[in-house]
């Protein structure tokens, strides 16, 4: 197992239970109770948990698995969701890209798609892209062939998302072509969910501005819920997903109007 596999399952332990112990965590993951101690060492020296004797606790009040220890997590399938959500977009259209490391692969294809690499169009961008992520803007910001518009608001230091009514006084004066939507959870009778109410109402924003909606998720997320509804699925056009999708939750998704692709 990878560091960066087993910094993502022990942050995900401290998640779910509060707490570590390190005699524990070595017989689940593996490894002996010399690298967990090292791997807990380092996760606290970047304040992502606090140790303790034996073992470490959450940091902090409230908890959430930092985004740059997500990435890990699915990520074969989080790149060819990356890619396939990225054949939906045509040039010239403007899209709009939540945050999330799903939606930061969308990023990422887009960026090296051979024909978005020149526009070839008297000066006009190959892409218009908004975004309220601030890493996909940071990785965006170097492609001079796109027209990047970062929303402002207040950054969430778990997901880089910029939320509140300064991002909403944005994204209410714009429309978009199509919005690629990453969430935390997809129930198949009531919608599109993550875990902060902040980042639903901003992406729930961007999905009404847009012409199309794409929820970019892997399988994992499917049949589950979250805290903070983003919007019902009457609303997204498609689910780009891997196959591992449930076929029943295929069909329930379909039957409801959303066109599943599974890569």
């Amino acid at each position: 197992m990878s560091r960066d596999a087993r910094w993502s399952a022990l942050l995900e332990l401290v998640g779910r239970h509060g707490r570590v112990d390190v005699e524990d965590a070595a017989k689940a993951l593996d490894v002996s109770a010399a690298t967990i101690r090292r791997d807990l060492d380092q996760l606290a020296e970047q304040q992502l948990l606090t140790r303790t004797r034996g073992g470490a606790v959450a940091h902090g009040v409230s908890y959430e698995l930092a985004l740059r220890h997500k990435a890990g997590r699915n990520a074969p399938e989080k790149q060819a969701i990356g890619r396939a959500v990225a054949d939906l977009v045509a040039p010239g259209e403007v899209v709009g890209l939540t945050g999330g490391t799903t939606v930061t692969e969308v990023a990422r294809s887009l960026a090296v798609r051979p024909d978005l690499a020149d526009d070839g169009r008297a000066g006009q961008p190959a892409l218009t892209v908004v975004t309220n992520a601030l890493n996909i803007a940071n990785e965006l910001a170097i492609r001079p062939q796109f027209k990047l518009v970062v929303t402002g608001g207040v950054a969430r230091p778990q997901s880089y998302e910029l939320t509140g009514p300064l991002a909403a006084g944005v994204l209410g004066e714009i429309t978009l072509d199509v919005a690629v939507l990453g969430v935390n959870a997809i129930d198949t009778g009531r919608g599109a969910y993550v875990h902060h109410e902040g980042e639903a109402g901003v992406n729930r924003l961007l999905a009404r501005q847009a012409q199309r909606v794409v929820v970019a998720a892997d399988s994992s997320k499917i049949g589950r819920r979250a805290f903070a509804r983003v919007c019902d699925l009457s609303l997204v056009d498609f689910l780009v997903t891997d196959r591992g999708i449930d076929p029943e939750a295929s069909a329930r998704l379909t039957e409801a109007g959303v066109t599943v692709v599974a890569v």
